[in-house]
């Protein structure tokens, strides 16, 4: 099975949101103990960058967790196809929406996500990792 993970649960995990770290840490370990495939859009990692680099006051700090991170997932990349896929989505939120398109695109069966609201619409079903836990 593959699983894209979408930015907010990886945020949570490697900056320890509460009260979100536990659910989300436990459910990307869970994807990662079932030998699924955890996806990434390759889009997300200069976000993901971008707010560690902030958090942790250091680029070299940020490069090392993501250094960490590419050895849990793998990246999806983003192409120009995939832009004009999302702009055709019915869906609030044009960056979940570009997820969405990713997702489908690579097979994933869910998107991992604290925000399933904006994929209200998506073709591919968003899961909060509690129900993932659940499951």
């Amino acid at each position: 099975m593959r699983i894209l993970i979408d930015t907010n649960v990886i945020l949570d995990i490697l900056q320890k949101r509460e009260p979100f770290f536990a659910d989300s840490y436990r459910a990307l370990r869970k994807a990662i103990e079932d030998d699924a495939e955890c996806l990434l859009c390759a889009s997300a990692v200069t976000d993901i960058f971008y707010m560690l680099r902030k958090a942790l006051g250091s680029a070299q700090k940020a490069k090392e967790q993501i250094e960490r991170l590419a050895q849990l997932v793998s990246f999806a990349d983003v192409q120009g196809m995939d832009i004009h896929a999302a702009l055709m989505r019915a869906m609030p939120d044009f960056e979940d929406a570009v997820v969405d398109v990713v997702a489908e695109r690579n097979g994933a069966g869910c998107i991992l996500t604290r925000n399933i609201r904006d994929f209200a619409g998506s073709v591919v079903p968003a899961i909060l990792p509690a129900d993932f836990l659940s499951r």
